[in-house]
């Protein structure tokens, strides 16, 4: 078993590195960011303060109230028969002082083998001012965004558990002013969850009793949206994300976890287009009218077509995709693997210590960060908090304390009998 320890060891250490490039590579090509943008971006940020301390990693930890965000399949693994938890996230704080994300997270389980869950993501962007052109005063305003969940989970075995999730997302940006002409409106769109969890608690590591987790979640499955009456529409930030989790039991006091998790968007990437001026392989002139794929591939594409084109799709000719002259897709597709790592110690499972960093390639977002983070859990609530310190550039939750309350309703049970 020490095989195992090395190899969760060696991946966490690894992760920090995957996306990175040699420097020392042969290189030419265009020296500019690709990244990938999607309407909803809320969707993706991590709304509790647990996984918040562990670098947003969470499809393999351990259960807990808050899973339905990162791997709904872990509710079967729950102690407790139900639970619910709050969750506060202040936004862009150094600017504003009304911009927030809240969470409400809940779950019930009826025996060892079914569960259900529900959530409500909340993303209030304070008020702001609509003005025309002539900046005259058109109206006060105050966007949101929210997504409402509904899950089930199954075990699908002794170890091995599985979950569905059905969700509705409501984006309201503009109040229905009209935008360049046309009337807007608010942002509607269906998706759904598919996860799974793998939990072997039978691993020994000398005298020392370990579990292995492992996790699979594909989100926001789901319809485009668009906010004008034009044809035109946005892809939700579809996401896959996967990981491993390493529980060991130091003793009966301490318990220590380490985790990574791997996620990459399945939206289409960016494409280079041909500029104006430029000769096509024909020898036509492009114009300014003329848009035109030079690398990459049309991502004017369907939902389930982007399932699978998202990764080959990478036109890889920006610097560090290039290698020898050639471009590279698959170099730009593994750029753009976000990773995630965390480590969490418990001391006679009332206190919690975190930290993670999570890691973004410059030319996808270039989000780099580490995070603490600190619980306490009594028999019926439990506390946790998390802050974010940059790396790179500057952060909507730098300088923010983040906190979620969570009530173990299952153990205010549990005391009354």
């Amino acid at each position: 078993m020490k095989k195992v320890f090395f190899i969760i060891s060696g991946i966490l250490i690894s992760g920090l590195f995957f996306a990175q490039v040699n420097p020392n590579d042969d290189v030419i090509g265009r020296d500019a960011p690709n990244t990938i943008t999607t309407t909803v971006p809320f969707l993706l940020i991590a709304p509790d303060t647990r996984a918040g301390g562990l670098g947003d990693a969470g499809v393999a930890t351990t259960p807990d109230v808050n899973s339905m965000h990162w791997n709904p399949a872990k509710y079967i693994f729950m102690q407790n028969d139900m639970g619910v938890s709050i969750s506060y996230t202040p936004w862009l704080r150094q600017l504003v002082q009304d911009m927030n994300l809240a969470y409400i997270a809940w779950y019930k389980k009826f025996n060892s083998e079914n569960a259900i869950a529900a959530s409500l993501l909340y993303f209030d962007l304070g008020s702001i001012q609509f003005r025309d052109i002539n900046n005259n005063l058109m109206r006060d305003f105050t966007p949101h965004e929210f997504a409402i969940d509904f899950g089930y989970s199954r075990l699908l075995g002794n170890k091995f558990s599985g979950s569905v999730v059905m969700r509705f997302i409501y984006s309201n940006l503009t109040g229905g002013i009209e935008v360049a002409g046309q009337q807007s409106f608010p942002g509607k769109s269906v998706a759904a969850d598919a996860s799974f969890y793998y939990k072997n608690p039978d691993i020994e590591l000398g005298n020392m009793q370990t579990t292995l987790m492992w996790g699979l979640n594909i989100s926001n499955i789901g319809s485009k949206i668009s906010y004008t009456s034009n044809e035109y529409r946005d892809f939700i930030p579809t996401n896959f994300r996967t990981g491993l989790g390493y529980l060991m039991q130091l003793d009966d006091y301490n318990e220590l976890m380490i985790t990574v998790d791997f996620n990459k968007l399945l939206v289409p990437t960016p494409p280079v287009y041909y500029s104006p001026g430029d000769t096509l392989p024909n020898g036509q002139i492009v114009t300014s009218s003329d848009k035109i794929i030079k690398y990459g591939r049309d991502p004017n594409i369907s939902v389930p077509a982007a399932l699978f084109s998202s990764w080959v799709d990478a036109p890889g000719v920006a610097t560090p995709f290039v290698k020898n002259g050639k471009a590279s897709p698959f170099r730009e597709e593994l750029a753009e693997v976000t990773i995630s790592t965390g480590i969490e110690y418990w001391y006679d499972k009332q206190f919690a210590l975190r930290a993670g960093y999570f890691y973004e390639h410059q030319y996808k977002g270039n989000r780099k960060y580490f995070t603490l983070g600190a619980g306490l859990k009594m028999n019926v609530f439990s506390l946790d908090f998390a802050y974010l310190i940059p790396t790179t550039q500057a952060n909507p939750l730098q300088n923010t304390m983040r906190f979620t309350l969570i009530f173990d309703i299952g153990e205010l049970s549990k005391e009354k009998k």
